[in-house]
């Protein structure tokens, strides 16, 4: 055993040496035997590329750019000082603003908060008003009714006798011949009636030397939703109905279905069948429920308004419907708006509810009114209404409608008109 040790140690010791003599050899060949090279080339600056002599230029450019910015950057504490100067007077004035601020801002705040006392007393002031308003309809509609002949009798000779509206309220073949002028009511525009618009005109006026018993004025306040007055409304001998009011769809037993005559705004034939510039048939379908009635269009209270009305007029009889439109009169509008004034009522624009109303009063001797409650509570229950009894969208702010209904109510007390605020008993008026 100890004999091979000995071996296996002298194998090493054999082995090492002969490693070590290996590398000894390659150290001693790295130093002293050099490999063959070529001769290193010998560099010619006059030989430089028109390129490289470009890059000289730019370079010498640069480091006597840099040397001019390095002078300017020795002189720069000085001006740094005198900007640091202004900088610190510039703050300085700022601080003393600032300083300044507190009452300054206590000023604006102290004006904002006039402003939006102001804001609050004024909301809070057409609040009253709406609620003194509602109060007294609800005070005068709890007493009992009865027409007051005199006072009717006297309201519609004064309105015959300044608003003509038996002749004038329809623009016809009569007041208005070839040749004559329409002057716009919502502008000072006119327009020439030429042959062409003269054939549309009607011949005669449809209310004149007619006296009807009872007419029946429908709104579209959202105060008839489960009313249950279609049926009172259609007993009327003459129904109005306003801006093209749907009669479908369920609501038939709170509004009706008989209409005499409905009104139309031309931002209706603008907004919801596209000026009828496109397809028409929508629009005569939708007078398929006012049957033969007559169609007022107030085509003349704007100028951008006529074409569109006219084209509602040519669809109609394109298609051959049976409604019967008509032009409303602009003059009509404004003897109307004189008269009103005079009554109390200051509006710049009457509203359609208000002009059918005013039609009725000197063509019935019975004026009932359905739908007319500008506010969104019920005045019984105080329940929410919509604004309308098919939708809730808001009313553009052109008509005092709380301004208008305290005049309705006004009438209702003196006994000229009968307003209906609730529920309609069936079978009867």
């Amino acid at each position: 055993m100890r004999g091979q040790l000995l071996k296996l140690r002298f194998s090493l010791i054999i082995t090492f040496l002969c490693f070590g003599s290996l590398l000894t050899s390659l150290i001693w060949y790295n130093y002293n035997v050099e490999p063959h090279r070529l001769p290193a080339p010998k560099k010619n600056l006059s030989s430089l590329s028109e390129p490289c002599k470009s890059c000289t230029e730019v370079m010498d450019k640069v480091a006597q750019s840099n040397t001019e910015i390095s002078k300017k950057q020795e002189d720069k504490p000085e001006e740094n000082r005198e900007g640091n100067n202004k900088a610190a007077e510039q703050n300085s004035k700022i601080s003393k603003n600032q300083e300044d601020n507190p009452q300054k801002v206590k000023v604006c705040n102290d004006k904002a908060v006039k402003q939006n006392s102001k804001i609050s007393k004024k909301k809070k002031d057409n609040l009253q008003k709406v609620m003194e308003v509602i109060h007294k309809a609800v005070e005068c509609y709890s007493q009992t009714w009865k027409k007051q002949e005199d006072n009717y009798q006297k309201l519609r000779s004064n309105l015959s006798s300044k608003c003509h509206g038996l002749e004038e309220a329809i623009i016809t073949q009569n007041n208005k011949p070839v040749g004559s002028e329409i002057v716009y009511d919502g502008s000072k525009k006119t327009l020439k009636v030429t042959p062409e618009l003269f054939s549309i005109f009607m011949k005669d006026h449809p209310f004149s030397n007619k006296t009807l018993d009872t007419c029946a004025v429908v709104g579209n306040g959202g105060i008839l939703i489960n009313s249950s007055c279609g049926e009172t409304i259609d007993s009327a001998q003459f129904v109005i109905r306003c801006n093209l009011a749907p009669l479908g769809n369920g609501y038939e037993k709170h509004v009706g279905t008989k209409t005499d005559l409905v009104t139309a705004n031309p931002s209706i034939f603008i907004n919801k069948f596209g000026a009828l510039n496109g397809r028409r048939r929508p629009f005569v379908e939708s007078l398929r429920s006012y049957g033969n009635s007559l169609l007022l269009i107030h085509a003349f209270s704007f100028s951008a308004y006529t074409a569109a009305s006219l084209r509602a007029i040519y669809t109609i009889e394109d298609f051959e419907s049976p409604i019967r439109p008509v032009f409303l009169n602009p003059e009509y509008l404004k003897s109307l708006h004189l008269f009103w004034r005079s009554q109390g009522l200051r509006e710049n624009r009457l509203s359609t509810g208000l002009i059918t109303t005013s039609l009725a009063l000197e063509l019935c001797n019975n004026v009932h009114l359905y739908g007319f409650w500008p506010f969104s509570n019920h005045p019984h229950d105080l329940y929410p209404l919509t604004n309308h009894y098919y939708d809730d969208i808001k009313p553009k702010k052109v008509h005092a409608m709380p301004a208008e209904f305290d005049l309705l109510m006004r009438l209702h007390s003196q006994g000229i008109l009968r307003l209906h605020l609730g529920d309609c008993p069936t079978g009867g008026k």
